[in-house]
Protein backbone atom coordinates (compact mmCIF):
# COMPACT_ATOMS: atom_id res chain seq x y z
CA UNK A 1 0.00 0.00 0.00
CA UNK A 2 1.56 3.56 -1.08
CA UNK A 3 1.80 6.18 1.58
CA UNK A 4 -0.99 8.15 -0.44
CA UNK A 5 -3.14 5.24 -0.40
CA UNK A 6 -2.70 5.19 3.36
CA UNK A 7 -2.80 8.50 4.35
CA UNK A 8 -5.89 8.91 2.24
CA UNK A 9 -7.39 5.75 4.36
CA UNK A 10 -6.46 6.87 7.31
CA UNK A 11 -7.65 10.56 7.05
CA UNK A 12 -10.89 9.41 5.06
CA UNK A 13 -11.91 6.41 7.55
CA UNK A 14 -11.14 9.30 10.64
CA UNK A 15 -12.82 11.95 8.62
CA UNK A 16 -16.54 9.57 8.53
CA UNK A 17 -15.76 8.32 11.87
CA UNK A 18 -16.02 12.02 13.58
CA UNK A 19 -18.79 13.37 10.95
CA UNK A 20 -20.62 10.39 12.22
CA UNK A 21 -20.19 10.44 15.68
CA UNK A 22 -20.88 14.44 15.68
CA UNK A 23 -23.84 13.83 14.07
CA UNK A 24 -25.07 11.51 16.00
CA UNK A 25 -24.16 13.11 19.05
CA UNK A 26 -25.96 16.04 18.48
CA UNK A 27 -28.85 14.60 16.85
CA UNK A 28 -29.32 12.46 20.21
CA UNK A 29 -28.75 15.32 22.27
CA UNK A 30 -31.37 17.36 20.74
CA UNK A 31 -33.77 14.94 20.53
CA UNK A 32 -33.55 13.82 24.33
CA UNK A 33 -33.24 17.51 25.05
CA UNK A 34 -35.37 18.08 28.41
CA UNK A 35 -35.05 14.29 28.83
CA UNK A 36 -31.65 14.74 29.34
CA UNK A 37 -31.96 17.31 31.68
CA UNK A 38 -34.66 15.30 33.75
CA UNK A 39 -32.31 12.66 33.70
CA UNK A 40 -29.76 14.41 35.56
CA UNK A 41 -32.01 16.34 37.94
CA UNK A 42 -33.18 13.64 38.84
CA UNK A 43 -30.69 10.18 39.16
CA UNK A 44 -27.93 12.07 41.02
CA UNK A 45 -29.10 11.89 44.46
CA UNK A 46 -26.98 9.45 45.40
CA UNK A 47 -22.86 8.14 44.46
CA UNK A 48 -24.79 5.07 43.02
CA UNK A 49 -27.26 7.03 40.87
CA UNK A 50 -24.95 9.37 39.76
CA UNK A 51 -22.50 7.25 38.65
CA UNK A 52 -25.38 4.96 36.72
CA UNK A 53 -26.08 8.70 35.21
CA UNK A 54 -22.91 8.79 33.42
CA UNK A 55 -22.61 5.55 32.73
CA UNK A 56 -26.14 5.59 31.14
CA UNK A 57 -26.28 9.00 29.34
CA UNK A 58 -23.09 7.84 28.01
CA UNK A 59 -23.75 5.05 26.49
CA UNK A 60 -26.76 6.38 24.86
CA UNK A 61 -24.91 9.42 23.38
CA UNK A 62 -22.14 7.65 22.58
CA UNK A 63 -19.24 10.58 23.78
CA UNK A 64 -17.79 11.21 27.10
CA UNK A 65 -16.12 14.17 26.22
CA UNK A 66 -20.11 15.55 25.26
CA UNK A 67 -21.30 14.03 28.45
CA UNK A 68 -18.37 15.15 30.47
CA UNK A 69 -18.32 19.07 28.93
CA UNK A 70 -21.58 19.00 29.46
CA UNK A 71 -21.91 18.23 33.38
CA UNK A 72 -18.99 20.68 33.83
CA UNK A 73 -21.31 23.46 32.29
CA UNK A 74 -24.23 22.60 34.58
CA UNK A 75 -22.10 22.76 37.50
CA UNK A 76 -20.44 25.91 36.12
CA UNK A 77 -24.65 26.95 35.90
CA UNK A 78 -25.21 26.23 39.15
CA UNK A 79 -27.67 23.22 38.34
CA UNK A 80 -25.49 20.36 39.33
CA UNK A 81 -23.47 20.17 42.75
CA UNK A 82 -19.85 19.11 43.19
CA UNK A 83 -19.80 16.03 44.49
CA UNK A 84 -22.61 14.34 42.67
CA UNK A 85 -20.97 16.10 39.26
CA UNK A 86 -17.70 13.87 40.27
CA UNK A 87 -19.90 10.73 39.92
CA UNK A 88 -21.39 11.55 36.49
CA UNK A 89 -17.98 12.07 35.11
CA UNK A 90 -16.92 9.11 36.37
CA UNK A 91 -19.64 7.29 35.09
CA UNK A 92 -19.50 8.92 31.91
CA UNK A 93 -15.66 7.30 31.29
CA UNK A 94 -16.97 4.04 32.25
CA UNK A 95 -20.09 4.44 30.02
CA UNK A 96 -17.55 5.57 27.18
CA UNK A 97 -16.46 1.88 26.72
CA UNK A 98 -19.49 1.23 25.07
CA UNK A 99 -18.21 1.86 21.57
CA UNK A 100 -15.54 -0.66 22.09
CA UNK A 101 -18.22 -3.03 22.28
CA UNK A 102 -20.02 -1.62 19.48
CA UNK A 103 -16.99 -2.10 17.30
CA UNK A 104 -15.80 -5.30 18.03
CA UNK A 105 -19.01 -6.49 18.14
CA UNK A 106 -20.74 -4.70 15.24
CA UNK A 107 -18.30 -2.43 13.09
CA UNK A 108 -16.08 -5.83 12.54
CA UNK A 109 -18.37 -8.49 11.93
CA UNK A 110 -21.22 -7.10 9.77
CA UNK A 111 -21.12 -6.18 6.19
CA UNK A 112 -21.93 -2.56 5.60
CA UNK A 113 -24.39 -2.58 2.43
CA UNK A 114 -26.19 -4.47 5.46
CA UNK A 115 -26.24 -2.38 8.07
CA UNK A 116 -24.86 1.13 6.95
CA UNK A 117 -25.98 2.24 4.15
CA UNK A 118 -29.68 1.48 5.32
CA UNK A 119 -28.74 3.22 8.18
CA UNK A 120 -27.54 6.55 6.29
CA UNK A 121 -30.90 6.15 4.11
CA UNK A 122 -33.28 6.08 7.02
CA UNK A 123 -31.68 8.44 8.68
CA UNK A 124 -31.49 11.04 5.68
CA UNK A 125 -34.89 10.45 4.98
CA UNK A 126 -36.41 11.45 8.36
CA UNK A 127 -33.89 14.48 8.96
CA UNK A 128 -35.26 15.72 5.13
CA UNK A 129 -38.70 14.98 6.32
CA UNK A 130 -38.49 16.31 9.70
CA UNK A 131 -36.74 19.53 9.65
CA UNK A 132 -37.41 21.47 13.16
CA UNK A 133 -38.92 18.18 14.30
CA UNK A 134 -37.65 15.61 16.99
CA UNK A 135 -38.01 13.41 14.13
CA UNK A 136 -35.76 15.14 12.41
CA UNK A 137 -33.03 14.59 14.78
CA UNK A 138 -33.19 11.13 15.14
CA UNK A 139 -32.54 11.26 11.30
CA UNK A 140 -29.49 12.67 12.28
CA UNK A 141 -28.49 10.42 15.04
CA UNK A 142 -29.05 7.11 12.82
CA UNK A 143 -27.21 8.83 9.62
CA UNK A 144 -23.99 9.63 12.04
CA UNK A 145 -24.46 6.25 12.94
CA UNK A 146 -24.50 4.40 9.64
CA UNK A 147 -21.39 7.01 8.96
CA UNK A 148 -19.83 5.56 11.75
CA UNK A 149 -19.40 2.54 10.36
CA UNK A 150 -18.41 3.54 7.50
CA UNK A 151 -15.58 5.00 8.48
CA UNK A 152 -15.40 1.63 10.54
CA UNK A 153 -14.92 -0.32 7.70
CA UNK A 154 -12.56 2.18 5.87
CA UNK A 155 -10.06 2.05 8.76
CA UNK A 156 -10.56 -1.25 8.66
CA UNK A 157 -9.64 -1.85 5.12
CA UNK A 158 -6.58 0.64 4.91
CA UNK A 159 -5.13 -1.80 8.16
CA UNK A 160 -5.83 -5.01 7.20
CA UNK A 161 -3.58 -3.81 3.30
CA UNK A 162 -0.99 -2.34 5.38
CA UNK A 163 -0.57 -5.45 8.00
CA UNK A 164 1.67 -7.08 5.60
CA UNK A 165 3.70 -4.27 4.59
CA UNK A 166 4.70 -2.33 7.92
CA UNK A 167 4.51 -2.47 11.45
CA UNK A 168 4.82 -0.80 14.30
CA UNK A 169 7.18 -1.55 17.12
CA UNK A 170 5.50 -3.84 19.55
CA UNK A 171 8.30 -3.34 22.22
CA UNK A 172 6.87 -3.71 25.52
CA UNK A 173 9.18 -2.19 27.62
CA UNK A 174 8.98 1.24 29.74
CA UNK A 175 9.73 3.24 26.55
CA UNK A 176 7.85 1.81 24.07
CA UNK A 177 4.65 1.71 26.34
CA UNK A 178 5.42 5.67 27.14
CA UNK A 179 5.40 5.99 23.50
CA UNK A 180 2.32 3.83 22.62
CA UNK A 181 0.85 6.04 25.58
CA UNK A 182 1.94 9.06 23.85
CA UNK A 183 0.83 8.55 20.60
CA UNK A 184 -2.66 7.70 22.04
CA UNK A 185 -2.88 10.68 23.74
CA UNK A 186 -1.80 13.16 21.19
CA UNK A 187 -3.77 11.34 18.46
CA UNK A 188 -6.69 12.05 21.25
CA UNK A 189 -6.27 15.71 21.41
CA UNK A 190 -5.80 15.93 17.62
CA UNK A 191 -9.07 14.33 16.57
CA UNK A 192 -10.52 15.55 20.03
CA UNK A 193 -12.19 11.82 20.41
CA UNK A 194 -10.89 9.35 22.60
CA UNK A 195 -13.57 7.01 20.48
CA UNK A 196 -12.00 7.28 17.22
CA UNK A 197 -8.34 6.43 18.89
CA UNK A 198 -9.47 3.70 20.21
CA UNK A 199 -11.53 2.30 17.57
CA UNK A 200 -7.93 3.20 15.24
CA UNK A 201 -6.42 0.93 17.72
CA UNK A 202 -9.10 -1.91 17.65
CA UNK A 203 -8.98 -1.88 13.73
CA UNK A 204 -5.07 -1.85 14.08
CA UNK A 205 -5.29 -4.60 16.20
CA UNK A 206 -7.99 -6.40 14.42
CA UNK A 207 -5.64 -5.83 11.00
CA UNK A 208 -2.67 -7.35 12.39
CA UNK A 209 -1.00 -4.25 12.74
CA UNK A 210 -0.92 -3.88 16.55
CA UNK A 211 -0.34 -6.16 19.14
CA UNK A 212 -2.84 -6.79 22.26
CA UNK A 213 -0.61 -4.71 24.83
CA UNK A 214 0.83 -1.90 22.17
CA UNK A 215 -3.01 -1.76 21.37
CA UNK A 216 -4.02 -1.50 25.01
CA UNK A 217 -1.22 0.82 25.67
CA UNK A 218 -3.26 3.07 22.81
CA UNK A 219 -5.68 3.00 24.83
CA UNK A 220 -4.68 4.13 27.78
CA UNK A 221 -3.36 7.04 25.99
CA UNK A 222 -6.65 7.69 24.83
CA UNK A 223 -8.35 8.47 28.37
CA UNK A 224 -5.89 10.24 28.89
CA UNK A 225 -5.99 12.57 26.31
CA UNK A 226 -9.87 13.00 26.80
CA UNK A 227 -8.86 15.00 29.57
CA UNK A 228 -7.78 17.90 27.41
CA UNK A 229 -11.05 18.73 25.92
CA UNK A 230 -12.29 18.89 29.65
CA UNK A 231 -9.41 21.25 30.65
CA UNK A 232 -10.36 23.59 27.69
CA UNK A 233 -13.80 23.36 28.84
CA UNK A 234 -12.81 25.23 32.64
CA UNK A 235 -10.93 27.68 31.45
CA UNK A 236 -12.95 30.86 32.65
CA UNK A 237 -15.58 28.54 34.09
CA UNK A 238 -16.88 29.03 37.39
CA UNK A 239 -14.49 27.31 40.55
CA UNK A 240 -16.85 24.40 40.68
CA UNK A 241 -16.30 23.47 36.76
CA UNK A 242 -12.92 23.62 37.27
CA UNK A 243 -12.99 21.31 40.09
CA UNK A 244 -15.50 18.86 38.05
CA UNK A 245 -12.70 19.16 35.32
CA UNK A 246 -9.76 18.68 37.81
CA UNK A 247 -11.94 15.93 38.96
CA UNK A 248 -12.01 14.25 35.24
CA UNK A 249 -8.75 14.22 35.29
CA UNK A 250 -7.98 12.98 38.47
CA UNK A 251 -9.71 9.47 37.67
CA UNK A 252 -7.90 9.57 34.03
CA UNK A 253 -4.59 9.86 35.75
CA UNK A 254 -5.71 7.34 38.39
CA UNK A 255 -7.08 4.90 36.22
CA UNK A 256 -4.37 5.02 33.87
CA UNK A 257 -1.59 4.77 36.35
CA UNK A 258 -3.38 1.52 37.87
CA UNK A 259 -3.52 0.13 33.76
CA UNK A 260 0.35 0.64 33.40
CA UNK A 261 1.09 -0.68 36.53
CA UNK A 262 -0.65 -4.02 35.84
CA UNK A 263 -0.82 -3.71 32.06
CA UNK A 264 1.13 -6.94 30.88
CA UNK A 265 -1.05 -9.24 33.98
CA UNK A 266 -4.42 -7.33 33.03
CA UNK A 267 -4.06 -8.20 29.15
CA UNK A 268 -3.30 -11.78 30.10
CA UNK A 269 -6.05 -11.85 32.36
CA UNK A 270 -8.37 -10.41 29.82
CA UNK A 271 -7.03 -13.18 27.32
CA UNK A 272 -9.45 -15.89 28.82
CA UNK A 273 -12.48 -13.37 28.79
CA UNK A 274 -13.78 -14.18 25.43
CA UNK A 275 -14.18 -17.77 26.24
CA UNK A 276 -15.93 -17.07 29.22
CA UNK A 277 -18.66 -14.69 27.59
CA UNK A 278 -19.03 -17.09 24.98
CA UNK A 279 -17.97 -14.74 22.62
CA UNK A 280 -15.89 -15.50 19.57
CA UNK A 281 -11.70 -14.60 20.45
CA UNK A 282 -9.92 -11.87 18.54
CA UNK A 283 -7.91 -8.40 19.29
CA UNK A 284 -11.20 -6.27 18.56
CA UNK A 285 -12.61 -8.22 21.75
CA UNK A 286 -9.86 -8.36 23.80
CA UNK A 287 -9.62 -4.42 23.85
CA UNK A 288 -13.36 -3.88 24.20
CA UNK A 289 -12.86 -5.95 27.70
CA UNK A 290 -9.62 -4.23 28.52
CA UNK A 291 -10.90 -1.06 28.67
CA UNK A 292 -13.82 -1.54 30.56
CA UNK A 293 -11.82 -3.62 33.18
CA UNK A 294 -9.72 -0.61 33.63
CA UNK A 295 -11.84 1.92 33.58
CA UNK A 296 -14.03 -0.18 36.02
CA UNK A 297 -10.62 -0.28 38.21
CA UNK A 298 -10.28 3.29 37.99
CA UNK A 299 -14.27 3.45 40.01
CA UNK A 300 -13.02 1.07 42.25
CA UNK A 301 -10.26 3.03 43.40
CA UNK A 302 -11.79 6.50 43.50
CA UNK A 303 -14.36 5.27 45.37
CA UNK A 304 -12.43 5.77 48.88
CA UNK A 305 -10.76 8.31 47.63
CA UNK A 306 -14.03 10.72 45.76
CA UNK A 307 -14.82 12.34 49.25
CA UNK A 308 -11.47 13.28 50.00
CA UNK A 309 -10.78 14.40 46.64
CA UNK A 310 -13.96 16.49 47.03
CA UNK A 311 -12.55 18.34 49.89
CA UNK A 312 -9.18 18.51 48.63
CA UNK A 313 -10.75 20.73 45.37
CA UNK A 314 -13.16 22.86 47.90
CA UNK A 315 -9.66 24.89 48.90
CA UNK A 316 -8.52 25.19 45.16
CA UNK A 317 -9.56 27.25 42.38
CA UNK A 318 -11.37 29.97 44.98
CA UNK A 319 -9.53 32.98 43.13
CA UNK A 320 -12.94 33.84 40.64
CA UNK A 321 -15.91 32.78 42.39
CA UNK A 322 -14.77 34.78 45.37
CA UNK A 323 -15.26 37.83 43.27
CA UNK A 324 -18.87 38.84 43.00
CA UNK A 325 -18.30 40.80 40.27
CA UNK A 326 -18.01 37.70 38.42
CA UNK A 327 -20.62 35.47 36.85
CA UNK A 328 -21.15 32.23 38.60
CA UNK A 329 -23.92 30.56 36.66
CA UNK A 330 -23.48 31.81 32.82
CA UNK A 331 -21.45 28.89 30.53
CA UNK A 332 -21.49 28.50 27.32
CA UNK A 333 -22.09 25.00 27.44
CA UNK A 334 -25.92 25.26 28.53
CA UNK A 335 -26.61 27.84 25.41
CA UNK A 336 -27.19 24.44 23.57
CA UNK A 337 -30.35 23.41 25.81
CA UNK A 338 -32.57 26.49 25.84
CA UNK A 339 -34.35 25.75 29.30
CA UNK A 340 -31.39 24.91 31.09
CA UNK A 341 -29.93 28.69 29.29
CA UNK A 342 -33.23 30.06 31.09
CA UNK A 343 -32.08 27.77 34.66
CA UNK A 344 -28.79 29.40 34.28
CA UNK A 345 -29.85 32.76 33.66
CA UNK A 346 -32.18 33.06 36.26
CA UNK A 347 -29.97 32.29 38.99
CA UNK A 348 -27.66 34.72 38.05
CA UNK A 349 -30.22 37.48 37.82
CA UNK A 350 -31.10 35.70 41.74
CA UNK A 351 -27.70 37.03 42.70
CA UNK A 352 -28.05 40.74 41.07
CA UNK A 353 -31.26 41.25 42.55
CA UNK A 354 -29.27 39.97 45.98
CA UNK A 355 -26.76 42.12 45.50
CA UNK A 356 -29.75 45.05 44.45
CA UNK A 357 -30.99 44.51 47.71
CA UNK A 358 -27.71 44.59 49.64
CA UNK A 359 -27.65 48.21 48.65
CA UNK A 360 -30.98 49.05 49.69
CA UNK A 361 -30.34 48.02 52.79
CA UNK A 362 -27.03 49.07 53.10
CA UNK A 363 -28.43 52.54 52.40
CA UNK A 364 -31.25 52.05 55.45
CA UNK A 365 -28.27 51.89 58.00
CA UNK A 366 -27.48 55.44 56.91
CA UNK A 367 -24.39 54.90 55.04
CA UNK A 368 -22.65 57.24 52.42
CA UNK A 369 -22.89 57.00 49.23
CA UNK A 370 -19.71 55.86 48.44
CA UNK A 371 -20.05 53.13 50.22
CA UNK A 372 -22.42 51.71 47.91
CA UNK A 373 -20.12 51.79 44.91
CA UNK A 374 -18.48 49.11 45.44
CA UNK A 375 -22.31 46.81 44.71
CA UNK A 376 -23.29 49.70 42.32
CA UNK A 377 -20.00 47.98 40.00
CA UNK A 378 -20.57 44.39 40.85
CA UNK A 379 -24.04 44.72 39.26
CA UNK A 380 -23.14 46.99 35.79
CA UNK A 381 -20.68 43.79 35.58
CA UNK A 382 -23.18 41.02 36.25
CA UNK A 383 -25.98 42.80 33.92
CA UNK A 384 -23.48 43.11 31.85
CA UNK A 385 -22.90 39.12 31.51
CA UNK A 386 -26.25 38.56 31.62
CA UNK A 387 -27.32 40.85 28.51
CA UNK A 388 -24.64 39.13 26.56
CA UNK A 389 -25.39 35.76 27.31
CA UNK A 390 -29.04 36.42 26.48
CA UNK A 391 -27.86 37.49 22.88
CA UNK A 392 -26.43 34.14 22.48
CA UNK A 393 -29.63 32.23 22.95
CA UNK A 394 -30.71 29.44 20.39
CA UNK A 395 -33.79 31.29 19.93
CA UNK A 396 -34.93 28.84 17.23
CA UNK A 397 -34.89 25.53 19.48
CA UNK A 398 -36.61 27.29 22.65
CA UNK A 399 -39.44 26.34 23.47
CA UNK A 400 -43.17 28.39 24.23
CA UNK A 401 -42.79 28.13 27.84
CA UNK A 402 -38.81 28.96 27.62
CA UNK A 403 -39.39 31.75 25.64
CA UNK A 404 -42.15 32.84 28.55
CA UNK A 405 -40.09 32.51 31.41
CA UNK A 406 -37.14 34.20 29.86
CA UNK A 407 -39.70 37.25 29.34
CA UNK A 408 -40.17 37.21 32.82
CA UNK A 409 -36.51 36.62 33.94
CA UNK A 410 -35.81 40.02 32.07
CA UNK A 411 -38.70 41.74 33.33
CA UNK A 412 -37.38 40.39 37.08
CA UNK A 413 -33.79 41.76 36.10
CA UNK A 414 -34.90 45.05 35.20
CA UNK A 415 -36.91 46.06 38.42
CA UNK A 416 -33.62 44.71 40.13
CA UNK A 417 -31.68 47.15 37.82
CA UNK A 418 -34.22 49.43 39.45
CA UNK A 419 -33.57 48.95 43.09
CA UNK A 420 -29.58 48.98 42.57
CA UNK A 421 -30.42 52.49 40.48
CA UNK A 422 -32.12 54.28 43.47
CA UNK A 423 -30.04 53.12 46.32
CA UNK A 424 -27.49 55.67 46.12
CA UNK A 425 -30.32 58.35 46.03
CA UNK A 426 -31.95 57.06 49.22
CA UNK A 427 -28.33 57.27 50.84
CA UNK A 428 -27.85 58.80 53.53
CA UNK A 429 -31.53 58.46 54.66
CA UNK A 430 -31.50 60.09 58.18
CA UNK A 431 -34.29 62.22 59.55
CA UNK A 432 -34.00 65.98 59.54
CA UNK A 433 -34.01 68.01 62.68
CA UNK A 434 -37.20 68.17 63.81
CA UNK A 435 -38.93 69.33 66.92
CA UNK A 436 -41.60 66.50 66.85
CA UNK A 437 -40.78 63.14 68.47
CA UNK A 438 -43.97 61.45 66.53
CA UNK A 439 -42.05 62.25 63.34
CA UNK A 440 -39.11 60.74 64.97
CA UNK A 441 -41.16 57.23 65.64
CA UNK A 442 -43.11 57.34 62.02
CA UNK A 443 -39.43 57.11 60.53
CA UNK A 444 -38.24 54.39 62.35
CA UNK A 445 -41.69 52.60 61.92
CA UNK A 446 -40.76 53.14 57.91
CA UNK A 447 -37.44 52.04 58.36
CA UNK A 448 -38.18 48.94 60.14
CA UNK A 449 -41.14 47.99 57.14
CA UNK A 450 -38.63 48.66 54.58
CA UNK A 451 -36.02 46.34 56.14
CA UNK A 452 -38.57 43.85 56.48
CA UNK A 453 -39.92 44.27 52.94
CA UNK A 454 -36.21 43.93 51.78
CA UNK A 455 -35.49 40.64 53.45
CA UNK A 456 -38.48 38.86 52.14
CA UNK A 457 -37.61 40.39 48.52
CA UNK A 458 -33.85 39.11 48.47
CA UNK A 459 -33.92 36.23 45.87
CA UNK A 460 -31.36 34.19 47.41
CA UNK A 461 -33.05 34.25 51.23
CA UNK A 462 -35.97 31.71 51.82
CA UNK A 463 -38.46 32.23 49.39
CA UNK A 464 -41.19 34.15 50.97
CA UNK A 465 -45.20 33.90 50.01
CA UNK A 466 -46.43 36.58 48.20
CA UNK A 467 -49.07 37.37 50.69
CA UNK A 468 -46.14 38.20 53.39
CA UNK A 469 -44.57 40.34 50.54
CA UNK A 470 -47.97 41.91 49.96
CA UNK A 471 -48.26 42.46 53.56
CA UNK A 472 -44.49 44.22 54.19
CA UNK A 473 -45.01 46.22 51.04
CA UNK A 474 -48.57 47.80 52.15
CA UNK A 475 -47.07 48.63 55.94
CA UNK A 476 -44.35 50.48 54.11
CA UNK A 477 -46.74 52.24 51.57
CA UNK A 478 -48.59 53.20 54.91
CA UNK A 479 -45.62 53.97 56.97
CA UNK A 480 -44.36 55.99 53.83
CA UNK A 481 -47.60 58.07 53.81
CA UNK A 482 -48.14 59.08 57.36
CA UNK A 483 -44.58 60.27 57.28
CA UNK A 484 -44.81 61.95 54.85
CA UNK A 485 -47.71 64.06 56.00
CA UNK A 486 -46.15 64.79 58.86
CA UNK A 487 -43.38 66.01 57.29
CA UNK A 488 -44.97 68.04 55.56
CA UNK A 489 -46.98 69.74 58.33
CA UNK A 490 -43.74 70.21 60.30
CA UNK A 491 -42.30 72.32 57.40
CA UNK A 492 -45.57 74.18 57.46
CA UNK A 493 -45.68 75.00 61.27
CA UNK A 494 -41.73 75.87 61.05
CA UNK A 495 -40.93 72.65 62.86
CA UNK A 496 -38.50 71.32 59.89
CA UNK A 497 -36.60 73.57 57.47
CA UNK A 498 -37.99 73.63 54.10
CA UNK A 499 -34.89 72.65 52.25
CA UNK A 500 -34.19 69.46 54.83
CA UNK A 501 -37.33 68.56 54.51
CA UNK A 502 -37.74 68.69 50.71
CA UNK A 503 -34.06 66.54 50.58
CA UNK A 504 -35.37 64.22 53.08
CA UNK A 505 -38.86 63.54 50.92
CA UNK A 506 -36.68 63.10 48.20
CA UNK A 507 -34.79 60.34 49.76
CA UNK A 508 -37.80 58.79 51.11
CA UNK A 509 -39.41 58.88 47.91
CA UNK A 510 -36.17 57.13 46.14
CA UNK A 511 -36.76 54.33 48.76
CA UNK A 512 -40.19 53.56 48.06
CA UNK A 513 -39.71 53.48 44.51
CA UNK A 514 -36.70 50.84 45.22
CA UNK A 515 -38.95 49.13 47.96
CA UNK A 516 -42.15 48.87 44.96
CA UNK A 517 -39.50 47.49 42.49
CA UNK A 518 -38.06 45.05 44.93
CA UNK A 519 -41.46 43.70 45.54
CA UNK A 520 -42.72 43.78 42.02
CA UNK A 521 -39.19 41.56 41.44
CA UNK A 522 -40.40 39.24 44.74
CA UNK A 523 -43.49 38.79 42.81
CA UNK A 524 -42.87 37.63 39.20
CA UNK A 525 -40.12 34.95 41.06
CA UNK A 526 -43.49 33.72 42.65
CA UNK A 527 -45.19 33.54 39.45
CA UNK A 528 -41.93 32.01 37.41
CA UNK A 529 -41.93 29.67 40.49
CA UNK A 530 -45.79 28.79 39.66
CA UNK A 531 -44.66 28.48 35.83
CA UNK A 532 -41.41 26.25 35.92
CA UNK A 533 -42.15 24.04 39.00
CA UNK A 534 -39.54 22.94 41.20
CA UNK A 535 -35.97 23.71 39.79
CA UNK A 536 -32.94 22.15 40.56
CA UNK A 537 -31.08 22.44 43.44
CA UNK A 538 -28.26 24.99 43.95
CA UNK A 539 -24.93 23.92 44.77
CA UNK A 540 -24.15 24.79 48.19
CA UNK A 541 -20.29 25.40 49.37
CA UNK A 542 -19.79 21.52 50.49
CA UNK A 543 -20.65 20.68 46.44
CA UNK A 544 -24.08 19.16 48.37
CA UNK A 545 -27.30 20.64 47.29
CA UNK A 546 -28.96 23.11 49.00
CA UNK A 547 -32.36 23.13 50.80
CA UNK A 548 -34.47 23.52 47.99
CA UNK A 549 -36.54 26.22 49.54
CA UNK A 550 -33.47 28.34 49.72
CA UNK A 551 -33.12 29.02 46.09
Amino acid sequence: MSAWALATGLAGGVGLFLLGMTMMTDGLRVAAGPALERILANATRTRWHALGTGVLVTALVQSSTAITVATIGFVNAGLLGLAPALWVVFGSNLGSTMIGWIVSLLGLKLGIEAFALPLIGLGVALRLTGMGLRRGDIGSALAGFGLMFLGISMLQETFTGLAGQASIPRGEGPFAVAAQVAAGALLTILVQSSSATITIAITAAQGGLLDAQSAAAVVIGANVGTTFTAILAAIGATSNARRAAAAHVAFNLVAAAAALALLPWLVDAIAAGPAALGLAPGPAIRLAMFHTAFNLIGVVLMWPLAQPLTRWLQGRFRAREDDEAQPRHLDETVLAVPSLAVDAFEREVDRIGHVATRMARTALSGAQPRALRADQTIVEGLVRAAEGFVERFSRDAMARGDSERLARILRVQRYHEAVAEQSPSIAPLSLPPVHDQRVVGLHKDLLGAAERLFALCDPLAPRASEDAIDAAAQSLETAYQVLKAALLDSGATGSARLTEMDDALRRYSALRRAAQQAAKAARHRAALARLSGPSWPAAGPSGAPDDPGSA
